[in-house]
Order: structure tokens, then sequence, then C-alpha cells
């Protein structure tokens, strides 16, 4: 199996390539418009559209034949990502244009790249990091995407394919506990406090709110300042974010590799729909909706095929009511968890009860040559409330 790596690494044009560079994108995107609007709009396949569209392109644009090519392809993956979200295409912006492996070329012993752009052809020094040194020695990319970043300098997002090695087949499960108070619990009993980030979120939004307010009165000076200021401040809490989930989930990953086991997490899609439907304040609705749980699962699925851990899917329905030990229904408060079950009585951090919970869960799913994920406790007379908990797949 092939993993695609994107390293992103910034160029360092001169005066005269930057303004080749900038006319180069301003011409990939004017295409991307004829072709946009020229062809049929039901038409994704980029070779079909290629078909169809190739020679006015061509006689219309100062591009060379692999760039109009890489727009045709644009316009289609465009076209079919719109569709599957039930839109339509709403325009493409001049900050970026596709290479492949004929107008875009890497030279190690200089650390440069060579770039075909309207005014022919340049070769661009690379301002590399000892990272992205590491990540191209030896290398021989085929593919890149030039981009203009907010900013104004132009990257180059290179894109590297690695062999990943065979995903872990042992039994031995670690389940994750996503949540807001703790972002994330694992079965072996390691955490990570939520706290932090609630406190950045909770700084940046009454900074945000004091900026938007002086933005909207007060002198000339003032309201162009205060646009300065939350423009320089505009990504800086999703960067944290981001760099926390890469930490979070780079830890987890390394943990299951050197324990030779598999990871099991929750399918939470849908969950924010489903907890905006009850009555919040203000606070506690930001709070919700800026809970980044879909991106932590994104970080560790790509670490686990890069690293060779497996990384399973399994449904959340019970598992934070459920007791690991017996598999009965028992009382959670915040964070303390009870088993009402007489003969069980465990009690202990919900956090580490659910992670345990979806373990069995993942367990289960490994090892049961009927996929799916399932857990049942036995029926007593004597047990009172609901004397099953399970979950389906």
């Amino acid at each position: 199996m092939n993993q695609v790596l994107t390293l992103v690494v910034k160029l360092q044009p001169t005066p005269e390539q930057y303004t080749k560079l900038k006319d180069t994108a301003l011409e990939f995107a004017s295409c991307c418009e004829l072709i946009n609007s020229s062809v049929k709009p039901t038409l994704t396949n980029r070779n079909s559209i290629q078909a169809v569209i190739y020679n006015d392109a061509k006689e219309n644009f100062n591009l060379v034949s692999n760039h109009i090519i890489r727009a045709c392809a644009r316009v289609g993956a465009n076209r079919l990502t719109a569709k599957h979200k039930g839109r339509k295409v709403k325009g493409f912006k001049p900050t970026s244009f596709d290479c492949d492996k004929d107008t875009f070329t890497f030279r190690e012993k200089d650390w440069t790249v060579s770039l075909s752009t309207v005014r022919g052809r340049e070769r661009i020094t690379l301002n590399a990091s000892n990272y992205h040194r590491g990540k191209l020695t030896g290398q021989k990319p085929t593919s890149a995407q030039v981009c203009l970043h907010r900013d104004d300098n132009f990257y180059v997002h290179i894109q590297l394919k690695s062999e990943t090695p065979e995903p872990i087949q042992i039994g031995k499960v670690i389940g994750v506990d996503f949540g807001r108070r703790e972002i994330a619990k694992t079965s072996t009993d390691k955490g990570w406090d939520g706290k932090q980030i609630n406190q950045v979120r909770d700084e940046f939004a009454r900074v945000r709110a004091s900026l938007q307010r002086r933005a909207s009165q007060g002198t000339r000076s003032t309201r162009r300042r205060c646009r300065q200021i939350l423009q320089r401040l505009s990504g800086r809490e999703r960067r944290f974010q981001s760099w926390l989930n890469h930490n979070i989930s780079k830890r987890i990953i390394t943990e299951a590799k050197e324990l030779n086991s598999i990871v099991a997490i929750e399918d939470l899609t849908g969950i924010r729909e489903r907890t905006n439907e009850q009555p919040k304040d203000k606070t506690e609705r930001r709070r919700s909706n800026s809970w980044s749980f879909h991106q932590l699962r994104n970080f560790l699925e790509y670490k686990g095929i890069k690293e060779g851990v497996k990384v399973v899917i399994v449904p959340p329905a019970y598992t934070s009511q459920t007791c690991h030990c017996c598999l009965y229904l028992g009382v959670r408060t915040n964070k303390k968890f009870k088993c009402i079950n007489r003969s069980c009585d465990w009690i202990g951090d919900a956090d580490t009860n659910g992670s345990r919970v979806i373990a069995l869960l993942g367990a289960t799913y490994v090892n049961s040559p009927v996929k799916g994920s399932w857990l049942s406790c036995p029926l007593d007379e004597t047990t009172r409330g609901l004397l099953k908990a399970s979950s389906s797949a």
C-alpha cells in the first residue's frame, strides 16, 4: 500500500521569478474558469474534459500542455467534490497551479526545484529545513503544487509516495476514548487533559470579541489597527489545536507500535449535531462546535498507516455507560463511573472505563470471524435496571 506525504517547503524566488510564478497562477486559474464554464457541468472525468476543451485552452492561454492537462484534472476533481456535497463549483482563485514530472523537478545537490512558468523554465532555491532535507534526501518526487500562501510567499507542496509496512495483526487492542474534558484517554491509563486547550480557546474568543467591538467603533486608525490584529491572530488557535492533536496521535501510535497492539476508537460522526439539539449557553455551544475529534481521528489513521498500526472504528453506543469488568450498565456522573451490578461494584474514572470498553469492542471486531462489534452481559434476575448492554455495527 502506498502512502502520500506532502511536504510544504518555502520557495526563495527572485523578484522576476516571483512575478512569473504569480502570472502562471493567474493563467492557470483563468484556464480552469474557461474549462468550467465551457464544458458541460455534468462532466467530471478529466480525460473527457480534456478531449472537449484542450485545443481551445491551448489557443487562449500561454500555458504548457501539461499545465492545461492538470487544469482539466483540477476542474474534474472540484466538480466531483462539489457533486458529493450537493453544491456547484464557485470559482478558482489565482493562488496555485499543479505540476507533474515534466513541469516540476527536484535537484538535491543544490536544493532547488525547476518549474515551468508562462515565460519559460525557472530554477528556484528551496528554504528547506532539516526535516525537509531528511525527507527529500534520495527522493525523486514526480508531482507538486505551487501555492501562494496568505503571507504573500510562494510554497511548493511536494508529494512523496512511500510503501507502508503491513499492519499488525495481533489481537491486542488499545482503546482510546475521545472527550472534551479529557481530549483522549487510553485503556493503558494515559490521558491528555483538555483544560489547556479550553483556556486557549476561551482567551482567543475574548480577544476576538473585544477587537471586533473596537473595529466597529472608534477612530479610523483604531478600526484599522484592530482589523490588522484580527488578521494576525487568524489561524493561531487552529494551529495550536493541530499541533496538540499531532502530539497526542503520535504518542498513541508510538505506544501501540511498542506494544504490538491495534488502536480502537469510536465513530463520533454526527455527535455535534446531536449535542447541539440540547439547550446550551453561548460559551458551551462554542466549545462543543470547536471540538476537533475528527482531526484527531484523521491524524491517528494516517500515522497508523505509516507505522503499520491498524486503527479500527467501533460504534459509540453505551461505551460510556457500560462497565468494562462485567458489561452491565452503570451510572456515570461527570468523571466518576459506578457499576450497579452487586457482584461487581466497580468504581473508578469514567474515561478510563470508557476506553477499556472501546478496547473490548475493538478486540471483538478484530477476533470475530463475522466483522462487527458487540458486547453483552449475562441476564441476572437479581440485578435492577437495564440488564443488557450491547452495541452492534
